[in-house]
């Protein structure tokens, strides 16, 4: 019975081993971060399981992601600068989207605050995106990258599974529109698991890219976000008319929920080599409305 177990617990170590070998990336580094990093990769795919087996039809996502849509949506009015914004944004989206995967209603939003340094998607086919991270911007190219991504966290089912995941913590009936409600807009704001991160990454350089876009865009607004991890959160560094203390803190929740932008570079890179992707494509502009 001894020499069983023993033979067991090899061959559960083994296996252990195997599956981490992998489910890991080469660039990972051996350090306790990288265990910690395989330990929380283990539980994501424990949880998605049963979502991905119980998966929502394109249609209830649909219905979920326009409540939620509904929740988050200002009613006070844009600017006229801030509507022409927001075209802008709804333009080169529709470029995107018209090479996803799913064929979904996909609908792109301006969030016109300009300390919000981020983007985030909705189940079903809504992208929104912070007047802040506009701000950070200085190609189309790069524009196109940040829609991308959001776009393939609705295409890979990271966003409804999200909400599944959420339901099932919160006991949540989802077909109850005031349950739905109850979901808050700084849950998407949180980010996703490292990988489903990487995912989105990866997937929404080469979306950006089949849709006419330089892979440029994708390496200048990760080194953007990597200059402001440097300035802003490791250094501390305090604005003097730059980003204020509100944007500061938004960019510190979006790094603790982010993988380092460096390892997204590195990424990045091994994207373009891999898919041969002409990295001297020339940037668009980024097209500012006139008010």
């Amino acid at each position: 019975m001894k020499r069983f177990l023993a033979l067991f617990a090899v061959l559960t170590v083994a296996g252990g081993s195997l599956y981490l070998a992998q489910r890991r990336k080469s660039q990972d580094a051996v350090s306790a971060n990288a265990v910690l990093d395989t330990a929380a990769d283990v539980q994501r795919d424990l949880t998605r399981a049963p979502m991905q087996l119980t998966r929502l039809s394109d249609e209830e996502e649909t219905r979920i992601g326009d409540e939620l849509a509904a929740e988050y949506t200002s009613d006070s009015p844009k600017t006229v600068a801030a509507q022409g914004l927001e075209l802008y944004v709804g333009e080169v989206g529709e470029r995107l989207a018209a090479h996803a995967k799913r064929k979904l209603n996909y609908r792109f939003y301006l969030i016109a605050d300009p300390d919000l340094i981020n983007a985030f998607a909705l189940p079903g086919g809504h992208v929104f995106i912070g007047m802040g991270l506009l701000g950070q911007m200085t190609s189309e190219d790069e524009l196109a990258f940040v829609l991308g991504h959001e776009l393939e966290h609705i295409d890979h089912y990271h966003a409804i599974e999200r909400v599944q995941i959420e339901a099932r913590l919160r006991s949540l009936n989802l077909d109850v529109v005031a349950s739905i409600a109850q979901i808050p807009m700084s849950l998407w704001q949180a980010g996703y698991s490292k990988e489903q991160e990487f995912e989105a990454d990866r997937e929404g350089l080469r979306l950006s890219v089949v849709a006419g876009y330089s892979p440029q865009g994708a390496l200048k607004m990760l080194a953007r976000l990597d200059d402001l991890h440097r300035e802003y959160v490791i250094h501390a560094k305090t604005p003097v008319g730059e980003l204020s203390q509100v944007a500061i803190e938004g960019l510190n929740g979006y790094f603790r929920s982010h993988p380092l932008s460096a390892e997204r570079i590195e990424q990045a890179n091994e994207v373009i080599a891999q898919d041969q992707l002409n990295v001297n494509e020339p940037l668009k502009p980024f097209k500012i409305p006139d008010a």
